[in-house]
C-alpha cells in the first residue's frame, strides 16, 4: 500500500510540477464541488479548522493523552511521529514540487488532507491492533478485517478533508489526492520504524538483568 500510494505521490508531483492552473480533472471535479454556500460552506470551514495548527494540535493532544491514559505509550509515540512525518513530507513535497494556486500559494500535495487522513490511519491501526502481540486479552481483528477497517477510516477523513478544501478553493482535487497517498505512503513506514526501534529498546532492557548478574557471578 505504501509503495502504490508513494508512486502516485510521484507520478503527480512529476505532472504538475511548477503548474499555476488546475488539469483537466481538477476543472471537472471543482464545476461541481467549489463555491459551496450554507450549511456546507460552514462544514467545510470546520473541516479546515482541524488541520490548521490550532486545531490539528488539540486533536493529536486528546489521541495522545488517550494512548496514555491507556497504558499505550507506544501508540503515543506513533501518533505524533506518523503525524508529523506525513505532514512534513507534504511540506517539503510543496516546495519540490512548486505546484501553486492563488496567487503563488503553495498546494501539492494537500497538507490538511496529509494530516487528517494520517490521524485517522494511526488510530485505526491501533485500535485494530492484534492484541495478543502485546500480551493483552481478546483475539484481536484478523487481518484482513483490520485492513478493511484501517483503509476505510483513511477514505473517510481523506475524503471529508479533501472535499472541504476542494469546496473552499484552497486545494485543486490532484492536490488532495497527493495528500491523502502522501499519509498512505508515510503511515505504515512509520509504524514499521516504531515497533522495530521499541522492540530492540525492549530487548535491552530485557538483557540487561541477565548480563548484570552474570558480572556479579564472576
Amino acid at each position: 500500500m505504501a509503495a502504490l500510494a508513494g508512486t502516485v505521490v510521484v507520478l503527480l508531483g512529476i505532472r504538475y510540477a511548477g503548474a499555476g492552473e488546475p488539469g483537466v480533472l481538477d476543472t471537472r471535479i471543482q464545476a461541481g464541488v467549489e463555491g459551496v454556500g450554507p450549511p456546507w460552506r460552514s462544514l467545510a470551514l470546520a473541516m479546515d479548522f482541524l488541520g490548521e495548527p490550532v486545531g490539528a494540535a488539540t486533536l493529536v493532544g486528546v489521541m495522545v493523552a488517550g494512548c496514555l491514559l491507556l497504558r499505550r505509550p507506544r501508540g503515543a509515540v506513533f501518533l505524533v511521529a506518523g503525524v508529523g512525518l506525513a505532514v512534513g513530507a507534504a511540506t517539503v513535497l510543496k516546495h519540490l514540487v512548486g505546484r501553486t494556486i492563488h496567487d503563488g500559494h503553495l498546494s501539492y500535495p494537500s497538507g490538511h488532507t496529509a494530516f487528517l487522513t494520517a490521524l485517522a490511519l494511526t488510530v485505526a491501526m491501533l485500535a485494530t491492533h492484534r492484541r495478543g502481540r502485546e500480551g493483552l486479552p481478546g483475539p484481536g481483528l484478523g487481518r484482513t478485517a483490520g485492513a478493511v477497517i484501517v483503509l476505510t477510516a483513511a477514505l473517510v477523513a481523506g475524503a471529508a478533508m479533501g472535499w472541504a478544501q476542494v469546496a473552499l478553493g484552497a486545494h485543486y482535487p490532484t492536490d488532495v489526492l497527493g495528500g491523502w497517498c502522501t499519509a498512505l505512503a508515510v503511515i505504515p513506514a512509520t509504524a514499521w520504524l516504531v515497533d522495530r526501534t521499541a522492540d530492540r529498546l525492549a530487548d535491552r532492557r530485557a538483557d540487561q538483568p541477565a548480563d548484570v548478574g552474570r558480572l556479579e557471578g564472576r
